[in-house]
């Protein structure tokens, strides 16, 4: 057994390595290249789980370990979320002290437009999250904004990805404009990068260490991340937000997270996005 894991980790290390070094080539604004990126990406998974469905990858860890996803099934038959989008979905509708509610600051009424986040606004110069338009509605119409990661802005996230759900991914970066990749560039290099006193990147766990067990936990997979938040974690005992995950995650690896929905955890969830288009919406999730 000791001889099959470190054949397949050599493999995972030696496929990685490979789709690495083809992202590296667009470490710069001059060569850098989203499509190609997204490509290897897809690429390097299918060659390490051939088994495993390319649209499958929504379900996160479930779509590579049998034993995990089985255990999950369960789960799903009485989703521990499901409460959470109801309380989302009264949230969600219920009007402003002004008369104004979330309907009126998002297109279609705010129904079925997941997959539209995060996108790039010209116009500000920056990327936009969902939970970043959540509370700009909020104090357009005189409210306080909700506090981040978890609690009413993840249960309101959540109604939203409800509605959007199997809704595809398409997130874009406009052509020619360098900000934007730039943007989309920075999160690729944060995504990449090692931090910590572990001296790991995001890649170390969700790409080479995908379904290798780090003490009782299988990493799941880069590809897909983002589709299925918020998500109710059983280790939270509640839901919680992307951004809520970045934070634990650097907690993890012992270095000093950032505050949620600042510009660099932003840029992340774009080049994450990304990597994920042409999947859908399958937000909320039950996670362990």
């Amino acid at each position: 057994m000791k001889i099959i894991k470190m054949m397949t980790l050599s493999l995972g290390v030696v496929l990685a390595t490979q789709m690495t070094q083809a992202a590296d080539s667009g470490f710069t604004l001059a060569t850098v290249n989203p499509e190609a990126d997204r490509t290897a990406l897809q690429n390097y998974f299918k060659k390490r789980f051939p088994e495993s469905e390319v649209q499958d990858y929504v379900n996160g860890i479930y779509a590579v370990d049998a034993d995990s996803r089985a255990q999950w099934e369960e789960i799903e038959e009485f989703p521990p979320y499901e409460f959470a989008v109801e309380e989302g979905e009264e949230l969600f509708n219920t009007p402003f002290a002004n008369g104004k509610g979330y309907a009126d600051c998002f297109e279609n009424g705010g129904v079925g437009i997941r997959q539209n986040f995060p996108y790039w606004s010209k116009e500000e110069g920056t990327v936009k999250t969902l939970e970043m338009e959540i509370n700009e509605c909020r104090e357009a119409n005189g409210e306080q904004p909700l506090k981040w990661g978890k609690g009413e802005i993840a249960k309101v996230s959540a109604y939203m990805a409800w509605t959007s759900r199997d809704q595809v991914f398409d997130v874009k970066i406009p052509e020619g404009d360098t900000a934007a990749m730039a943007a989309y560039l920075d999160g690729k290099k944060f995504f990449y990068a090692k931090r910590g006193q572990l001296n790991l990147s995001c890649a170390n766990c969700h790409v080479q260490g995908t379904n290798i067990r780090i003490r009782a936990d299988l990493p799941s997979p880069q590809l897909g991340h983002v589709s299925h938040f918020p998500v109710f974690r059983s280790k939270w005992g509640d839901l919680g937000t992307l951004h809520r995950r970045y934070s634990g995650c650097h907690k993890d690896s012992r270095s000093k997270p950032l505050k949620p929905q600042t510009e660099t955890f932003r840029n992340l969830e774009y080049f994450q996005t990304y990597m994920s288009n042409g999947l859908v919406v399958n937000g909320p999730g039950a996670r362990k």
